[in-house]
């Protein structure tokens, strides 16, 4: 994960998390975190890079909708991320 972009990273978490993980699914949860609108052209070239880095899953719901899924390996590689900032952030109560 470490080779990710912050918005990749994001990217992967909102795909981890959605019960319904869609590309306008997708956009519509980046696009509350941001505040802003989250463009195609930003979009989807990301989402193939988790893609080819066997992170996500993608299959065709229809001729227009992708659905998106992540892989055993992203859900390997948010556990790490989760374990390694764990490791730096006290809980002192």
């Amino acid at each position: 994960m470490y080779d990710l972009t912050g918005f990749q990273r994001d990217l992967l978490y909102v795909v981890a998390g959605l019960d319904d993980p869609h590309g306008l699914a997708v956009k519509d949860e980046l696009e509350e975190y941001y505040e802003k609108e989250i463009h195609h052209g930003r979009l989807y070239p990301n989402l193939d890079t988790l893609v080819e880095k066997g992170l996500v899953e993608k299959s065709q719901r229809d001729r227009r909708t992708n659905e998106y899924a992540a892989t055993r390996r992203g859900e390997r590689e948010i556990q790490a991320r989760a374990d390694w900032e764990a490791e730096y952030i006290t809980h002192d109560s």
